[in-house]
């Protein structure tokens, strides 16, 4: 599946991609930071939504398009440049008109990293 160009950018790659599970693996690099030199929270938020998108895209098939609607992710751990980060997402609810996905990130020792949620509309019709 195409991730488009900003998920690209962020050196995201897929290993798996089902409606059922999504994973990806990515790396922190340099022009994620904010100023005190760890991974910004953005980074985290956008690879949430980008996997989470691609499942229910996947689930949805070819009914409709989804489109996020809401994006709520929590920080655990500090990741610097260099470390290596896996996200999986599951779904957590599938209805008639919306998706709710979970993403767990976590590092090279499975520690946990980020945990985010983000709620789709399904776009059918």
């Amino acid at each position: 599946m195409e991730l488009g160009p900003f998920a690209t950018s962020l050196g995201l790659t897929l290993t798996s991609a089902s409606g059922e599970e999504v994973v990806g693996d990515w790396r922190v690099t340099e022009v994620m930071l904010q100023p005190a030199g760890l991974l910004h929270g953005g980074v985290h938020c956008s690879v949430v939504e980008t996997l989470a998108s691609v499942g229910a895209s996947l689930w949805l098939g070819d009914r409709g398009h989804v489109v996020g609607v809401a994006n709520g992710t929590d920080f655990f751990r500090a990741s610097r440049p260099g470390d290596r980060l896996t996200s999986t997402a599951v779904p957590i609810h599938r209805g008639r008109s919306q998706q709710v996905w979970r993403v767990e990130t976590r590092d090279a020792d499975q520690q946990l990293v980020a945990m985010g949620q983000v709620r789709l509309q399904n776009l059918t019709g």
